[in-house]
């Protein structure tokens, strides 16, 4: 991709940015989950333009600060799509949680169906079935371990987040879309990657998250890039002042973007901060 896609359907992007809300996995890391040079110099380049990063993910916040010192971020950071909002130091500054009738329909039709249910409450992520086909795999990534339980019947209270994961990605795709539509209202339902599907309160977006983090930091949405590549990130680039989709994104998230940079095996997103967001650095 030589240059980047421009999508005039969207409308004009902001002329100033002052805070970047990224994604991570898709977007920021590469395939397998590394920070590239390109990068980490993008990084620091934001920083001395006097732009902030915070970063969102569908991930529990500790799932998030090994990225923390390779990018220095001092910021505030959402994890669980927004339904967590921490410090730096992992101290809590605001939660959203499911209603128990909320989780217990939802872990019904994820039962139902044989997809691997997760609970993320607070800091703790639970699992029943330690060997399901993607614990492993989300143990290593995250860098922490799950919390084995036999059954979630006591832990319906203050879940942030239920994660499905199956290897069957149609499936996934249909319980989207069927979990969805029986929750409406009461969760907000979207696949952050083909293998997993959030279910979180429904105000725990990342359009919520994106303006929560530039409220925090006495910013105003219209002065934010947000930048992602999954359903999940849709909220956020609806309500940002400039919207990114990286070039591995389906259409239907391109489709919301000002631009489209390469992909995230390409430096998409270092492509797309030194030459979107950091020509609309303020001025001093």
């Amino acid at each position: 991709m030589e240059h980047d896609v421009v999508n005039p359907e969207r409308g004009t992007p902001a002329q100033t940015i002052r805070l970047v809300v990224s994604d991570i996995d898709g977007t920021l890391v590469t395939r397998d989950k590394q920070l590239t040079e390109a990068a980490l110099k993008a990084a620091r380049d934001l920083r001395a333009a006097g732009i902030a990063l915070c970063l969102v993910s569908s991930r529990a916040p500790r799932g998030m600060e090994m990225f923390l010192a390779p990018l220095e971020i001092d910021t505030p950071r959402a994890g669980l799509n927004g339904g967590l909002i921490t410090s730096p130091d992992g101290t809590i500054l605001s939660r959203l949680s499911l209603e128990p009738q909320a989780v217990a329909a939802a872990l019904d039709m994820l039962d139902v169906h044989g997809v691997d249910a997760w609970l993320f409450r607070g800091h703790d992520w639970l699992v029943r079935n330690a060997g399901g086909a993607y614990v492993g795999k989300e143990e290593a990534v995250v860098q922490t371990r799950p919390t084995i339980v036999r059954s979630f019947d006591d832990y319906h209270a203050e879940v942030g987040k239920i994660m499905g994961s199956s290897t069957d990605y149609p499936l996934l795709e249909r319980m989207e879309i069927e979990i969805g539509a029986m929750l409406e209202g009461q969760a907000s339902v979207h696949r952050s990657s083909d293998y997993y599907l959030d279910i979180t309160h429904p105000d725990a977006n990342k359009g919520y998250a994106a303006c929560a983090l530039a409220a925090r930091l006495g910013l105003d949405i219209s002065e934010v890039a947000c930048i992602g590549d999954m359903s999940n990130d849709i909220p956020m680039l609806k309500v940002a002042g400039l919207a990114i989709a990286m070039g591995n994104a389906p259409e239907t998230v391109k489709s919301h973007a000002h631009f489209v940079t390469a992909s995230n095996e390409h430096n998409g997103w270092a492509r797309a901060m030194e030459q979107i967001v950091l020509p609309r650095a303020p001025r001093a």
